[in-house]
C-alpha cells in the first residue's frame, strides 16, 4: 500500500511511523509513507496557503491551489524505486481529515485497508475552501466529535489503524480478527502467566483446554462486556435468537 500524507509538519510523522510494529511493516515495504509539505505548491512569493475567508469571519481559511497542486503532483509522479505505485488505471482514495467527516471507524479501517493507494490531506485553520471538498477528495473523515489543532494526529490514527490490517503487519493475523469492533462488539477479558496473583485466579475455562468450551466463554464475554459498555453497538451485531434472549434476560436482571 502506498500512502501519502498532505501537511504543514511532515517531522510530525517520522517518530510515529519509524517506530514499533509500523516502523518494521515499513522497513519490509508492506507500506510507504510519504509526507508532502503542500507549502511547496504555493503560487505566491511568500508561500502562504491560507486566506481571510470571503465574507468575514474569524480564522483563516486553508487555500485551494497548494492542496490541489500538490495532489496532481502526485497523481502525474513517475514511478521511482522506493515508491509502490497504485493499481493501474485505478485512482487513489483522497482522504480529507475534518470534524464534519464521517466517523471513522474499524468497518471503515477495513475497506480502506483493501485500497492501493490513499491520499491524506491534513488542513490546519479554521477550515477548508470548499471546493476542496466538492471537487478533490473522495472521502471525508473524523475520529470524533472533538476539534484538533490540524489533521496530522487524526491522519496518524487512521493509518495506523488500516495499516495493522494488511496481511504481514501483525505477527499473529488472528489479531486483527479478534479486536473490539471487528465484529461489531468489544473484545473479551484475556489473561496470561501465572494463573493466580495476589489471589485472582484466571477463569477455569480457560485453563480447561477445551477449545469448544473456550470459544463459547468467549463470545458470552464479548456480549456481556458490550452490554454492560457499548449497548448500542448491539442494535447492529449479528446475533443469534438464543443470544438475544439471554441478553435482554441479563438486561432486565441489572435493571432490578
Amino acid at each position: 500500500m502506498r500512502i501519502d500524507v498532505l501537511t504543514l509538519f511532515p517531522e510530525m510523522f517520522t517518530g510515529v511511523f519509524g517506530s514499533s510494529i509500523l516502523g518494521k511493516a515499513r522497513d519490509k515495504g508492506i507500506f510507504s509513507l510519504n509526507t508532502v509539505n503542500f507549502r511547496d505548491f504555493s503560487n505566491n512569493k511568500h508561500n502562504t496557503v491560507d486566506d481571510m475567508p470571503y465574507g468575514g469571519g474569524g480564522g483563516m481559511v486553508l487555500k485551494a491551489e497548494p492542496i490541489f497542486g500538490a495532489v496532481e503532483h502526485l497523481l502525474e509522479q513517475q514511478s521511482d524505486s522506493h515508491v509502490p505505485q497504485a493499481e493501474e488505471g485505478k485512482k487513489p482514495r483522497v482522504i480529507l481529515m475534518c470534524p464534519q467527516g464521517k466517523t471513522f471507524s474499524q468497518e471503515v479501517a477495513q475497506e480502506l485497508s483493501k485500497e492501493s493507494h490513499l491520499i491524506f490531506i491534513c488542513g490546519h485553520y479554521e477550515g477548508y475552501d470548499e471546493r476542496i471538498r466538492e471537487y478533490l477528495v473522495t472521502d471525508e473523515l473524523s475520529v470524533g466529535d472533538y476539534v484538533l489543532t490540524g489533521g496530522e494526529l487524526p491522519a496518524m490514527v487512521v493509518v495506523d489503524s488500516v495499516v495493522r490490517l494488511l496481511p504481514g503487519v501483525l505477527g499473529n493475523e488472528q489479531s486483527a480478527v479478534t479486536d473490539s469492533f471487528s465484529d461489531g462488539l468489544l473484545e473479551y477479558p484475556h489473561y496470561t502467566r501465572p494463573a493466580e496473583f495476589r489471589g485472582w485466579k484466571v477463569p477455569d475455562t480457560l485453563l480447561s483446554g477445551h477449545h469448544a468450551e473456550i470459544v463459547k466463554w468467549r463470545r458470552k464475554q464479548s456480549l456481556e462486556r458490550t452490554l454492560a459498555r457499548r449497548p448500542e453497538l448491539l442494535e447492529q451485531a449479528e446475533l443469534t435468537a438464543a443470544e438475544r434472549k439471554w441478553l435482554q434476560s441479563l438486561s432486565i436482571e441489572r435493571e432490578q
